[in-house]
């Protein structure tokens, strides 16, 4: 299997090279040259473990690792640091199935990719013999930079750097990321928002003479973001798992479609469940569910992708990881509905940076009729939140609330009542204590903290281990930089 970019350089990597360099020279992402049909009867894979189904699933993608590589880097990532029976849990509530991906050491879904990344990352070096040490970079909107740093901290040989926006993350999530031990890892809030996080970060990847410094000093850039191919791969193991379970229980029978609800601001997680259809898992409809800052919502329903100042307004939630108007993955799906053509991509991205809007070809909008978009307003995520709570007795985060509050959207408005349906909960509702309480009618309190306190003990539903005491523990990082000095704070960092 080799990966080819989405704006059409013609040189191609194995899979262990487009996970070191993260982002293609031509500055697109790296995605497989054809996906990988599913290396087994799904039928077959009644009562198997979730390690056992990633295994072979990020196994065909990644096929330049041995079975022994594929294996230490499943067991080193999929281990007890995961509390729920089988790594994830799917409970149903409300007439849909909710996939919990949040029983990793962070509480949120990041940890189901940023686990095993460390581990393709280091493999991948050493099968390509890179002595050079690799700098993660990375631009969060909450929880991949603490499942990043989590997964990095004192790894051999790599440095990594977060990027956060000041006051654009929720008080459990700052202090998990301030709070992160490790010699190798750098923190740094960032004043602005995730898009601007996030375009500082794309800057410097795009610096060939930063590039150039930190080569003298023996030093390459690679991302943790799901720009990184590492990163994206592992959660398509997930979807798959999720079909099969869902069969073990007799909800559908093998070949009988499922829906997938995912709450998104960058695109990776939807597009994951993308890669699991077009690897042979009946999916039938991918629920696209955004918050206020709803820019998937309308370029699924229009074709347009516009961003554009007086056009587009960014909203800070209480959603906060999907406070995102600049949807990284996207290029990869306008990349394989456009029929692999590269030149109309890298037109399209171009077309975003310098006029912030775009119109997608015939082909791409034929394409998105497998899609649904829509999107959930603040008060709506609370409303749907303490519904849930009182009606089911179902806890969750804001994020997944809004998911839900799509999923029955789109439920009034199709009539799809039979088909099952998986929804992505991709955090605990614990590192959005104060907007979850506050929905279930608790508080107020005095801060994030105890808020978490309150909720727990007013709810019963355990606090994830990783967000215990968080306010007890020390400040290591402190560092607060303008969005146009973040090559600086790099530079600083590695010293």
């Amino acid at each position: 299997m080799k990966y080819e970019s989405t704006r059409g350089s013609r040189l191609k990597k194995t899979g262990a090279q487009a996970i070191i360099q993260g982002i293609a020279e031509d500055k697109g992402l790296y995605v497989p040259e054809t996906i990988p049909a599913l290396p087994f009867n799904i039928e077959e894979m009644k009562g198997k473990s979730y390690k056992e189904i990633a295994f072979k699933v990020i196994g065909a993608f990644f096929d330049d690792f041995t079975s022994e590589e594929m294996g230490y880097c499943i067991d080193g990532a999929y281990d007890s640091k995961f509390t729920a029976s089988d790594v994830v849990e799917i409970k149903e509530a409300g007439g849909a199935h909710f996939l919990e991906l949040y029983h990793g050491k962070t509480a949120a879904f990041k940890d189901m990719a940023l686990s095993i990344l460390p581990y393709l990352m280091t493999t991948s070096m050493k099968k390509e013999g890179v002595t050079d040490k690799v700098c993660i970079l990375t631009a969060t909107s909450g929880d991949t930079g603490k499942a990043a740093l989590e997964g990095f901290a004192d790894v051999s040989g790599t440095e990594i750097v977060v990027f956060y926006p000041t006051g654009g993350v929720s008080q459990v999530q700052e202090r998990q990321m301030i709070t992160q031990q490790g010699a190798n890892t750098h923190v740094f809030a960032i004043r602005g928002n995730f898009d601007d996080a996030q375009s500082g970060v794309k800057k410097i990847f795009n610096d060939d003479d930063f590039a150039s410094e930190l080569a003298a000093h023996g030093v390459k850039l690679s991302s943790a973001n799901s720009i990184n191919v590492g990163r994206l791969v592992p959660q398509v193991a997930y979807y798959v798992y999720s079909y099969i379970k869902l069969m073990e229980r007799g909800v559908l029978k093998a070949g009988e479609p499922m829906n997938v609800v995912v709450p998104t601001g960058n695109f990776g997680n939807i597009l994951a469940a993308f890669y699991a259809r077009e690897m042979g898992v009946p999916i039938n409809k991918f629920i696209c569910a955004s918050n206020d800052n709803k820019v998937l919502t309308d370029f699924i329903n229009t074709g347009v992708y516009d961003i554009r100042e007086g056009v587009r307004k960014f909203y800070c939630t209480n959603s906060p990881s999907m406070d995102i108007l600049i949807s990284s993955n996207l290029e990869r799906l306008l990349y394989l509905l456009s029929g692999r053509d590269g030149q109309t991509v890298r037109g399209l991205m171009e077309q975003l940076d310098k006029e912030k809007v775009y119109e997608a070809p015939a082909s791409v909008r034929d394409g998105l009729g497998d899609f649904y978009g829509g999107f959930s307003l603040e008060k709506e995520t609370l409303d749907t939140i303490g519904k849930m709570w009182s009606e089911n007795g179902y806890l969750m985060d804001t994020h997944t609330a809004v998911a839900y509050k799509v999923y029955q959207d789109y439920v009034k408005e199709t009539g799809d009542t039979e088909t099952p349906t998986v929804i992505a909960s991709t955090a605990s509702a614990y590192k959005f204590a104060e907007s979850v309480a506050s929905a279930c009618g608790i508080g107020p309190c005095k801060d994030g903290f105890e808020y978490v306190t309150a909720l727990a003990s007013a709810t019963g539903v355990e606090v994830p281990y990783g967000l215990k005491d968080l306010d007890k523990k020390p400040v290591l990082h402190k560092g607060v930089v303008d969005a146009d000095k973040m090559a600086d704070a790099v530079r600083e960092a590695l010293k």
